[in-house]
C-alpha cells in the first residue's frame, strides 16, 4: 500500500483547451493516455493518489463530468484538492461534490484525509507571482504593490483553512502530517513563507505542490530537504505523467 501524488492534469474531454502549452508542448501531447497507461503500471487498488489540483478546464461540473469519470476509473483511492482553474468546484459547496461522488472520489477542503498513521492536510494555497518589474538583464526591480496587497489576502485565507485542517487532524491524535498545496510554498523572492513555516509549526514531514508547470517555472519554489521537511514538485509535466510516490 503506496501513496501517490500528482497536480496540474488539465483535462478537457467537454472544455474547449486555450492553453498555449498544452496545445503546442510535446509534453502535453496524448498527456491522458500517458498518464492512464503510467498509473496502471505504478498503482494498485490498495494505493492512494492524491491529485492536487488543476484538475479540468472546464467552467462548471457538466462541462467536468467526462474529466472527474476518468479520474474515478483510475485505479487507486483518488483525493482531490483544489487548484487555481477548478472552477466547477466551489470551497463553500465541497460537501455537495463529496455527497455526489464518493467512495469513487473525496474532495478534500478544510478537513483532512488518512494514509496508515499519517493525517492528509492539503488547501489550494496562493502566492504572489507578480507582475515583477525587471531591468535589462533580467533582475527584478520591482513589482506590482496594489496586486501584492491583494495576494496577501489570499495567503492569509488559505493559511486558515490549513491551520483548520491541522487542528482537526491534530484534535483527533495525529501527530504525522503530510501537506498537499496546489500553489507553490514560496514564490521566486521568499526564502520561506506561512505556508512553510505552518508545515514547520505542525512537523508535516513533506510539502507536496503542483502549479509551476512548463520548464520555465521548474525552479520557481522549493525542491527537496529544506528546514527539515522535504518539498516534492508533482506537476504532471514536470513529472513526465508518472506519479510521485510520497509513501511506501
Amino acid at each position: 500500500m503506496s501513496l501517490f501524488a500528482i497536480g496540474d492534469l488539465h483535462l478537457h474531454y467537454q472544455s474547449v483547451l486555450k492553453a498555449p502549452g498544452q496545445l503546442h508542448e510535446r509534453v502535453w501531447k496524448n498527456h491522458e493516455e500517458k498518464f492512464r497507461s503510467n498509473c496502471a503500471k505504478q498503482i494498485t487498488e490498495e494505493d492512494t493518489l492524491v491529485l492536487v489540483g488543476d484538475h479540468s478546464w472546464g467552467k462548471n461540473l457538466p462541462e467536468c463530468e467526462q474529466d472527474l469519470q476518468y479520474i474515478c476509473d483510475l485505479p487507486g483511492r483518488k483525493i482531490l484538492t483544489r487548484g487555481n482553474h477548478d472552477m466547477f468546484w466551489d470551497a463553500k459547496k465541497t460537501a455537495q461534490l463529496n455527497k455526489l461522488y464518493q467512495p469513487r472520489l473525496t474532495f478534500l477542503q478544510d478537513s483532512y484525509e488518512t494514509y496508515r498513521d499519517y493525517a492528509l492536510v492539503g488547501t489550494k494555497g496562493f502566492t504572489f507571482e507578480g507582475p515583477f518589474y525587471l531591468d535589462r538583464r533580467g533582475r527584478i526591480v520591482g513589482w506590482d504593490e496594489e496586486a501584492e496587497v491583494h495576494a496577501r489576502k489570499l495567503v492569509d485565507r488559505e493559511l486558515q483553512r490549513l491551520r483548520k485542517s491541522f487542528e482537526l487532524a491534530k484534535a483527533d491524535g495525529y501527530q504525522k502530517f503530510i501537506m498537499f498545496l496546489h500553489y507553490p510554498p514560496t514564490n521566486i523572492l521568499e526564502e520561506r513563507s506561512g505556508f512553510t513555516d505552518m508545515a514547520e509549526e505542525y512537523g508535516a514531514s513533506q510539502v507536496i505542490y503542483a502549479h509551476c508547470h512548463g520548464e520555465s517555472r521548474f525552479h520557481d519554489s522549493i525542491q527537496g530537504e529544506y528546514r527539515g521537511r522535504t518539498y516534492h514538485l508533482v506537476s504532471g509535466d514536470y513529472l513526465r505523467w508518472k506519479p510521485l510516490r510520497v509513501v511506501e
